[in-house]
């Protein structure tokens, strides 16, 4: 059993769509996968709104504060392998509760020098959760997301995080599929199974399982 969130204090990181599509991977090992979607605006509840896949099953809309996310995520984790937390950006608050549970936070990053600001200010608060549990959980490790290669900015992104001293995960790209696949309710490797996307994200989840099972 292993309990994920998904972190960011900026918004338009794409920690939704590696939430939604994490869970996929996660299901295609057979694990059993709820998503918990603790963010106001529930874009992980809309996008499985949208469709009949495995998303429709698998996520469920939560409400963080006085505790209710670390409880809901306690009766989770009693019947699923793995239990995902899609976090908001603009409530620390919501983001230190998931910090407090999870195994491993996910922190994803843009190119953008605003993103990378942003990324200290989550770092900082997964390792306030760290000195309060008196533990060396979460694990926290980075997700360069929404990478364009063709950039500067994007090749130089994961040595930029490197160098903030933590681990740093395979690339989620900027590619048009995933948010087609948003479109219509699924995720990629449902609408598009034999696409460069969803080979990333297969690559991700491997390398988050290899860090679970550490």
């Amino acid at each position: 059993m292993a309990i994920i969130a998904v972190a960011g204090r900026k918004g338009g990181v794409g920690k939704s769509t590696i939430a939604g599509n994490l869970a996929a991977e996660f299901a295609a090992m057979k694990r059993s996968v709820r998503v918990l979607d603790a963010d106001p605006q529930h874009s992980l509840v809309a996008w499985a709104a949208q469709g009949d896949g495995m998303l429709a099953r698998a996520v469920e809309q939560v409400e963080g504060g006085d505790g209710a996310l670390r409880a809901r995520v306690r009766q989770a984790e009693k019947d699923a392998d793995v239990v995902l937390i899609d976090t908001p950006p603009g409530a620390p608050e919501i983001a230190y509760e998931a910090a407090l549970v999870a195994d491993l936070m996910l922190l994803p990053c843009g190119a953008s020098p605003l993103d990378l600001f942003a990324l200290k200010e989550a770092l900082s608060l997964a390792l306030k959760a760290r000195a309060e549990r008196r533990s060396k959980k979460p694990r926290i490790r980075f997700v360069p997301s929404k990478v364009l290669m063709s950039t500067n900015l994007g090749r130089g992104l994961a040595s930029s995080l490197k160098d903030m001293g933590k681990k740093v995960l395979p690339p989620i790209g900027q590619r048009i599929v995933v948010a087609e696949a948003v479109a219509s309710g699924l995720t990629v490797a449902e609408y598009a199974p034999n696409s460069a996307a969803h080979e990333e994200f297969r690559e991700l989840a491997k390398a988050v399982d290899k860090v679970l099972r550490k």
